[in-house]
């Protein structure tokens, strides 16, 4: 089997208005909201550098100016922490930037859809395999989520594959569903998806999540502009016209999962990642006793 083509790029949508947050997000990017100390889009970008990815392409919108700066050097604070000899913060900031020149954006003036959304990013993305992370869904594990996606695409031999999880039948109708096929290791074979059906209709329980390693002919496909579930442009439906043109594969990673485009997702996230903190644990879990009746 020939080694596949390596996955150097991904692409980060961010362009969502975040109208379930209002009104913390009338000002402030969903992306920006943290979890603990730092914003989601940050965990999301450290997971993609532990993978591999070199080139980090996001997709904005309007008012989302504050993640290019946060992407950037702050040179009053790093002096202002270098002065007061705030070793540790600096170092933790500056450890959150990739490399200079590694990271791009472009933008989304009209919100059609997840599909049109990773569209706008083809000309940066150019031809070859990328990542596409969805910054809401915040993974945790080691290795981390893309890392074990990446085995799987090296183990399978390229083409396309889709993080996912096995999903209650209520919650079908938010995804898209996978119909499986042969099972190998974390590795199942996609014979056909669909997009955001009734429980009655769905092929399985098993639901792609927000993590994708795609092929630019995804593009072709996406150029259609054809639209569907919500009268929007799913990625799904463009992804499943290219089932038996490449290999095809879901990833069923261990990572624990947290839905922080959810106010009870992102509230869970913090005190997950919290009581993983040896410098916060011990004081949460006194405070979740005192809280709880």
């Amino acid at each position: 089997m020939p080694k596949p083509k390596p996955v150097r790029k991904a692409v980060f949508p961010v362009a969502g208005l975040g109208t379930r947050f209002l009104p913390a997000t009338k000002a402030v990017p969903k992306e920006m909201l943290p979890v603990v100390d730092k914003p989601v889009v940050q965990y999301a970008v450290e997971e993609a550098r532990e993978a591999g990815i070199e080139q980090f392409i996001f997709v904005t919108g309007r008012g989302k100016h504050i993640i290019e700066d946060h992407f950037d050097h702050a040179y009053e604070l790093e002096a202002l922490l270098t002065g007061r000899g705030k070793t540790k913060e600096l170092k933790g900031l500056l450890e959150s930037l990739p490399d200079s020149g590694a990271v791009s954006f472009t933008r989304q003036q009209k919100p059609l859809g997840l599909g049109h959304a990773v569209w706008c990013a083809r000309h940066l993305v150019g031809n070859e395999p990328f990542a596409v992370l969805l910054v809401d869904d915040l993974m945790v594990g080691k290795p981390g989520g893309l890392s074990q996606m990446i085995e799987v695409y090296n183990a399978v031999g390229g083409g396309i594959v889709v993080a996912a999880e096995e999903k209650p039948l209520d919650e079908l109708h938010r995804y898209g569903v996978i119909a499986p096929g042969a099972v190998k290791g974390k590795a199942v074979e996609i014979k056909a998806m669909v997009e955001k059906p009734k429980a009655a209709e769905a092929p399985s329980r098993l639901c792609v999540i927000g993590r994708y390693i795609l092929q630019p002919e995804v593009f072709l496909e996406l150029e259609r502009r054809e639209k569907g579930a919500g009268g929007e442009i799913q990625l799904t439906d463009s992804m499943a016209r290219l089932i038996g043109r490449m290999p095809f594969h879901a990833a069923k990673t261990d990572c624990a999962r947290y839905d922080c485009g959810d106010k009870v997702g992102f509230l869970e996230a913090n005190i997950a990642l919290g009581l993983q903190r040896p410098d916060i644990a011990p004081h949460l879990r006194v405070l979740l006793k005192k809280l709880l009746p």
